[in-house]
């Protein structure tokens, strides 16, 4: 930083407005900044972000002012933008979470306070900040989850509405009437607490494997995700003890031998020929 020529003191007097003029609007857009980020779920984000933008306006400011007075700043500045390169690639990842942190304030997918799913992890969250999105899951455990790597992944927000739909297979025997045992399954869902009944629970075929029917029961029930859990555990004993009420088993894996006459040896499925199967 070098003086180059003599200073008059209109020069001081305009260089000093000017700085002070650059001090006043930084208060201005930080105080702007905190108002219109700061809301519910927001907490302090607002207050940093202003206050990095004031900072970054008081310098220009004060930048601009030395210049007038005739300081030299270019190999001051020369210096602090390599500097500021280095910088920035050391702290590549905290400037990732830093602006993840920022984007997650500005769009808001979940506020304190919400129950949500982000990668492998569930739970309420706890707080927002500049690096962090803090957890408190259903296992008693604070998990600190990184800001750019919950803005990378799919979030689920259980809270943001009001019921969601959950599905439970169920196995049934081959040899079952399926029309009266959906009606079964489809009376035992509606009779369990917290079932909804807008829109209704259904009972459709899914798939024919090996040893059962498998149908899917599908229901809605609120999106909280203990009522998740418990509705589902509820649905569960529902429909085990109206099938068992019914007469209709639920049948467990089975297998098919085949003994050939000729050797008596056993093989199984489709390597059988000839009569003489039984079932273990």
């Amino acid at each position: 930083m070098v003086v180059t020529d003599t200073i008059t003191w209109q020069e001081a007097v305009q260089a000093l407005v000017v700085f002070v003029l650059g001090i006043v609007l930084a208060a201005v857009v930080r105080r702007g900044m905190v108002r219109a980020i700061d809301r519910e779920g927001s907490r302090h984000v607002g207050r940093v972000v202003g206050r990095f933008v004031s900072v970054v306006i008081a310098a220009v400011g004060a930048v601009y002012a030395l210049g007038m007075v005739g300081v030299r700043i270019g190999p001051l500045l020369g210096a602090l933008g390599v500097g500021g390169i280095a910088i920035a690639f050391a702290a590549q990842d905290i400037l990732q979470n830093f602006i993840a942190g920022v984007l997650l304030q500005v769009r808001h997918p979940f506020r304190v306070g919400d129950q949500i799913g982000s990668g492998d992890h569930e739970g309420v969250v706890d707080d927002v900040n500049l690096r962090t999105t803090v957890l408190n899951t259903y296992d008693g455990l604070v998990v600190y989850l990184p800001n750019a790597e919950v803005l990378k992944n799919p979030i689920i927000n259980y809270t943001r509405t009001p019921v969601s739909r959950t599905s439970l297979t169920v196995g049934l025997p081959y040899d079952a009437d399926l029309q009266r045992a959906r009606e079964v399954l489809l009376q035992a869902c509606r009779d369990t607490d917290e079932v909804q009944s807008s829109p209704p629970p259904e009972v459709w075929v899914e798939e024919l494997p090996d040893s059962s029917i498998n149908v899917a029961v599908r229901y809605w029930h609120p999106a909280d995700i203990a009522s998740r859990w418990r509705v589902r555990s509820a649905v569960a004993v529902s429909l085990k003890t109206a099938l068992d009420a019914a007469g209709i088993s639920i049948p467990f894996p089975q297998r098919v031998l085949w003994f050939a006459p000729e050797s008596g040896a056993a093989v199984s499925g489709a390597d059988a020929g000839g009569p003489g199967r039984r079932a273990d």
